[in-house]
């Protein structure tokens, strides 16, 4: 007799998945790349400006060494004639104005700068700079001069032009507002960036705008580091972020030290030579920049004349090469005592590295490789400009510019994610202006568009057009890829009905097997 075999198995039922929860990044991706897209897309003119000035200026040290090379350099002789017999070979050619200060021939090779002030026909922050042969007292010329570092007018005009556009104050806004924006594009480009998935980064083997993608995203996160540094040090000499820094600075006793002029005494101002002081005051420039010396500033100085009789000399050292020199010392006029001393060793921490920042992002702290560096710093940003509104033009498919990325995006940020950062928005925006007014402002208008947009689509009942995901109605019978590209992007940006297989970064290739059409074939379906 046989034996039906059983129907039972040893198999077990599949067990149940459970769809993974959602990580923060995935709410905050949309918000993030809308963020980056039209702070991208706005800013970057002024962005340009600020990169393709501060490229001229990083290469503006070996120009103006060239161009001025006959007033700044000479022969070295055998022995240098005292500073005061310089000073008043200077005098004797240019009587005009007031010396203000002198920077004796630093190097055998250099000359010796006699600073004018109130010279007519010279802007009022600005010195005429007379440079005399240290060894024979001749004048080699005189130049317009600018700043701490002694920039002469070639390198003034490209530092005021990528400072101010040449507009005075009111053109500072311009670069600050890059600076205020910079750090903040970069961040959202290294989120977006390290939010893809791994092959999405690859640029070899891709065509269009996923190799402009990754081209953009490649460069992007290898100079995001100088992009922070950059737009930090920026803000720090700024009209209104760096008002906001040197006041926080100041709370926290983090402000630079500045040396005593003050002198008092029975015997201030006794024995001037000037009543108004200048280098001739008192024991005069020789005998004060020996007691400097003798305190141990070496190297390149600065020997600033007397604000009036009762005020001291002060010496500074000038060299903002590493390793950096920045001590000062009061020099009283009439002892030729030193009376305050000022050492860069004892600066607070913030000073100093506010002063090595501010060094750095004008290119002296390391000299030519630190100019090598700010090259390519810029360079990269003026690349990444092209390269975001080719991307931009090429969401359009060459036909016209791309589609903005669609609005409301924070809804889908949670209320213990979005409120903390609402409150860190508004920090920042009280502390840098020119982010959090134009961020304001942004907000403001595209609640007004949405809200307009929301209207005209109630008024329009159930006939009314269906609205896309940019908040812009659909035309009745209009193709989805006219100006606009597949409509499987209208939801790219975080969209409750983003189709399978749409990339990540918004773009049209796919996440598994990412191919873009050629134009003809585009054409074609088209």
């Amino acid at each position: 007799m046989s034996i039906a075999p059983t129907t039972e198995t040893d198999e077990k039922p599949p067990p149940v998945v459970t769809a993974p929860r959602p990580g923060l990044w995935s709410p905050l991706r949309p918000l993030v790349l809308r963020l980056h897209f039209y702070a991208g897309l706005l800013v970057a003119p002024f962005l340009l400006v600020a990169a393709t000035t501060g490229l001229l200026y990083a290469a503006s040290f070996q120009v103006e060494n060239l161009v001025y090379a006959h007033e700044m350099t000479v022969d070295p002789g055998d022995e240098k004639l005292p500073v005061s017999e310089q000073v008043a070979a200077a005098r004797e050619a240019h009587p005009e104005g007031t010396v203000s200060a002198v920077r004796p021939s630093p190097e055998a090779d250099a000359t010796t700068r006699v600073m004018l002030s109130g010279v007519p026909g010279v802007d009022e922050n600005h010195v005429l700079a007379v440079f005399v042969d240290p060894y024979t007292a001749e004048v080699r010329g005189a130049l317009e001069q600018y700043g701490s570092t002694g920039a002469l007018p070639v390198r003034t005009w490209i530092d005021e032009f990528h400072a101010n556009l040449r507009l005075g104050d009111p053109g500072r806004l311009y670069s600050e507002l890059a600076a205020s924006w910079l750090w903040v594009i970069a961040a959202g480009g290294l989120a977006l960036w390290f939010g893809r998935r791994r092959a999405q980064r690859r640029i070899r083997g891709t065509s269009g705008r996923r190799r402009t993608l990754g081209l953009h995203g490649t460069v992007g996160v290898w100079a995001a580091v100088g992009f922070f540094f950059l737009s930090l040090t920026g803000l720090t000499w700024s009209t209104y972020a760096g008002a906001n820094i040197d006041e926080l600075r100041t709370s926290l006793r983090q402000a630079t030290p500045t040396v005593s002029a003050a002198v008092g005494g029975e015997h201030s101002g006794h024995g001037s030579g000037s009543a108004e002081g200048g280098v001739e005051h008192g024991v005069g420039i020789d005998v004060v920049l020996d007691a400097a010396r003798a305190e141990g500033l070496d190297g390149p100085v600065e020997v600033v004349a007397p604000a009036d009789a009762s005020s001291a000399y002060v010496v500074k050292q000038v060299q903002r090469a590493w390793p950096t020199k920045q001590d000062t010392v009061a020099v009283d006029p009439a002892s030729g005592e030193v009376t305050d001393t000022v050492r860069f060793a004892d600066y607070p921490v913030l000073a100093k590295l506010t002063r090595w920042g501010i060094d750095a992002h004008t290119g002296v702290l390391f000299g030519f490789a630190n100019q090598l560096v700010l090259m390519a710093l810029a360079g990269s940003l003026i690349l990444l400009i092209l390269w975001g509104y080719r991307m931009w033009w090429q969401r359009g498919r060459a036909s016209a510019f791309g589609r903005p990325i669609p609005r409301g995006a924070w809804q889908q940020v949670p209320p213990h994610v979005l409120v903390p950062l609402m409150a860190a928005v508004a920090v920042l925006g009280y502390l840098v202006p020119l982010l959090g007014i134009p961020l304001a402002a942004f907000i403001a208008v595209d609640v007004v568009l949405g809200e307009i947009a929301h209207r005209r689509n109630r008024r329009g009942g159930s006939g009314a057009a269906p609205e896309r995901a940019d908040g812009a109605p659909e035309e009745p019978g209009g193709s989805s890829t006219e100006a606009g590209g597949p409509s499987n992007d209208s939801n790219e940006a975080g969209g409750p009905t983003r189709k399978a297989g749409a990339a990540e970064d918004g773009s049209e290739a796919a996440e598994e097997a990412p191919r873009e059409p050629d134009d003809a074939a585009e054409q074609a379906v088209k």
